[in-house]
């Protein structure tokens, strides 16, 4: 029973340091930057354990070119994802550049300053150029840094320029100007439209007498139906009354309410009051 305890356990820790070894990495890798000019061109060798020593240098018009062979457990193979990250150790920003691999694990990039963005261009310090090798599976995945990349700007063009965006977060406190109530008209011109309205007035009833108003009706319709024609009257009055204090001090929240009360009750005094002056109409006492 021990022995095969012992044995059990034996290959237990066996199988977990398998696991533990199985890992992705690479190899034949190599960094070479191509240049307009043949005699410029350089090639380095790439090692997993240690990075380049001295930076690789990247004009305006070169391309550097990245070649390797992504391996898991010392097997060539296609991993599900492989990159080459270029970061500005200042910022921390970094720009993935994705590598085209064959089934058979050898991969390659290339990229230009024209592929690199703005903020990476504006960097003061080399770039640290990374390796990322990742899949499916329990194999662990690699990250590891290559090599510095030294930018060399063309002197003669313009030097890129970035503004930072809008981020969400506190801003400076903004002081609101708002747009002044509405006023009335000066009160000269609001004096001459009263007074033209009240001179309107004996006009109006001299025209209403002249189309045949019987006045000696008055008491009849009163006594007829007294409480109707005084609250027609009365809520006409009102009504104005109500468009006054709109004019003067009155908002329009204030007014809807009133006009909606003072209008029914003209509605309906009037329904009844001008049902008793047809009355007499049609009995001919008008």
């Amino acid at each position: 029973m021990r022995v095969t305890q012992f044995f059990t356990t034996a290959l237990l820790v066996a199988a977990g340091v398998a696991e533990a070894a199985s890992s992705w990495t690479f190899d034949d890798a190599s960094v070479s930057v191509v240049s307009k000019k043949a005699s410029d061109g350089s090639k380095a060798k790439l090692n997993v354990q240690k990075p380049l020593s001295k930076p690789v240098a990247l004009g305006a018009s070169d391309t550097i070119k990245v070649i390797l062979t992504a391996k898991e457990n010392g097997v060539a193979k296609r991993p599900h994802q492989t990159f080459l990250i270029l970061k500005d150790v200042d910022t921390g920003l970094e720009a993935p550049f994705p590598l085209t691999v064959k089934d058979t694990g050898k991969g390659v990039v290339q990229v230009t300053q024209k592929d690199l963005p703005v903020q990476l261009l504006q960097a003061t310090k080399p770039l640290q150029a990374f390796v990322v090798l990742a899949s499916f599976g329990s194999s662990q995945g690699l990250d590891v840094p290559l090599f510095d990349l030294e930018l060399h700007l063309d002197p003669n063009a313009a030097v890129p320029a970035y503004e930072k965006p809008l981020r969400y977060g506190k801003q400076p406190e903004i002081h609101h100007i708002f747009r002044a109530d509405p006023k009335n008209p000066p009160k000269v011109i609001s004096l001459f439209f009263a007074l033209a309205v009240a001179a309107a007035v004996p006009a109006l009833f001299v025209v209403w007498l002249g189309l045949g108003a019987n006045v000696n009706h008055l008491s009849a319709a009163l006594g007829t139906a007294p409480v109707s024609h005084i609250a027609f009257l009365g809520s006409i009055v009102a009504m104005e009354f109500v468009f006054f204090l709109y004019y003067s001090t009155w908002n329009l929240f204030q007014v809807l309410p009133v006009a909606v009360v003072v209008g029914a009750v003209t509605l309906l005094s009037g329904t009844k009051a001008l049902g008793e002056v047809q009355a007499r109409r049609l009995a001919g006492e008008r």
